[in-house]
């Protein structure tokens, strides 16, 4: 009798051959610039906590706060027994945040999107989504049924011929991007996707997972950084980045967030976010904006980063980046793999990004507000010595 499971040993084997087989490495302890990471003390440059606050005290304590109160589960979706006062309270920071009409938070930043995506466009509608879009937009833009094309990552006239060219023939048009992209630290063009999205009468999405609390005056993200904030698009985040959370959220106008409680399966058919999590991002947004110096102190270290590579390693071609996502290219998954693993050895978190996540193998280096000088400089160090030994 044949084995109906066979197959997943010949598709692990074939994931080996590729240099694509992944495994998870357990970190002890708090989340922080340096981690234990298997037994080993390192220098944490594999986090996206860029301002440092998933191991804040004062998210601790809303935490532990929020469970004393409400236990630890919300026991239901938000429209049966899942419902708190203080998802409310969250929901209204963020929109205040966002300065938009309104906000709703999910239960994941992936949910958001699968959500928002497959209760906004269906089979009669197009997508035009950016091709290094993050892996939420591009399969909530397959689930959606709508007819889904990619545009080379950034190119503003080929997306403009294909509107030109298809956009007649939908009922709607939906426009993806993320608005820092990353596996590359760069930003998309919004306010000429925005000019776009005006002449094609089409709706744009951004994903501001990576830009939310760190770009932008008051640290509202790439929409503020761009000085788009106001104009009509769908913004969709994180909470478990920079805000140190979990959980995820679309800002947009009151009309739109009231369709998604009604539309978005990923919102209607989960539990709610936890009252703890809910707490730490509400803790985290305060921070965000009573502490300009913590996401100052973050650039700062990025431009440090920057100037030291500039100097001491010059050769070393670093993907375009306006963000504290930096990272270098190599000819393969195994080059990526033995240089993320000299890295290791010597005492820096850095690891290798490999295909399918990326097109070209890399070293991705994130950035947080919480790295001191000596951290950054230690990397440059290692990142000498890994690139002179080949």
């Amino acid at each position: 009798m044949t084995d109906p499971y066979a197959w997943l040993e010949h598709s692990l084997a074939t994931i080996h051959r590729a240099d694509w087989y992944r495994s998870v490495q357990t970190i002890d302890g708090r989340p922080g610039a340096t981690v234990v990471l298997a037994g080993q003390e390192v220098i944490n440059f594999a986090s996206n906590d860029y301002l440092g606050l998933a191991g804040d005290e004062r998210l601790i304590a809303a935490a532990t706060a929020a469970i004393a109160e409400f236990g630890t589960g919300s026991t239901g979706s938000r429209l049966l027994s899942g419902h708190r006062e203080l998802h409310r309270e969250l929901e209204e920071a963020i929109a205040s945040t966002k300065q938009t009409e309104d906000a709703l938070v999910f239960s994941s930043g992936y949910l958001a999107n699968l959500g928002t995506i497959t209760a906004l466009v269906g089979k009669r509608d197009l997508i035009l989504s950016d091709q290094y879009n993050h892996s939420s937009l591009k399969n909530g833009a397959i689930l959606s049924g709508a007819v889904f094309v990619e545009y080379p990552h950034c190119d503003l006239a080929v997306l403009k011929t294909q509107l030109s060219q298809q956009r007649q023939n939908y009922r709607r048009c939906l426009i993806l991007t993320d608005s820092v992209f990353s596996m590359d630290g760069d930003l998309c063009p919004l306010p000429a996707l925005l000019d776009l999205a005006d002449e094609f009468n089409c709706m744009l999405l951004v994903d501001e997972a990576h830009a939310t609390g760190v770009l932008g005056k008051t640290g509202a993200g790439c929409v503020e950084h761009f000085g788009c904030t106001g104009k009509p698009l769908i913004q969709v985040g994180t909470l478990s980045k920079a805000l140190g959370s979990l959980g995820g959220y679309v800002a947009g106008s009151s009309a739109l967030i009231d369709f998604l409680r009604n539309r978005a399966p990923t919102w209607i058919y989960t539990t709610g976010l936890s009252p703890a999590d809910t707490a730490a991002a509400l803790a985290a947004i305060k921070i965000v904006q009573q502490e300009p110096q913590r996401r100052a102190q973050l650039w700062q270290n990025v431009h440090h980063l920057k100037k030291l590579l500039q100097q001491q390693l010059p050769n070393l071609k670093l993907l375009p980046s306006e963000s504290p996502i930096l990272c270098f290219q190599l000819p393969s998954a195994i080059d990526a793999l033995k240089a993320g693993k000299q890295l290791r050895d010597a005492g820096i978190f850095a690891p290798a990004i490999r295909p399918p996540t990326v097109p070209t193998s890399r070293i991705r280096i994130s950035l947080m507000a919480t790295h001191e000088a000596a951290h950054i400089e230690k990397l440059v160090a290692v990142l000498k010595d890994v690139i002179a030994a080949g």
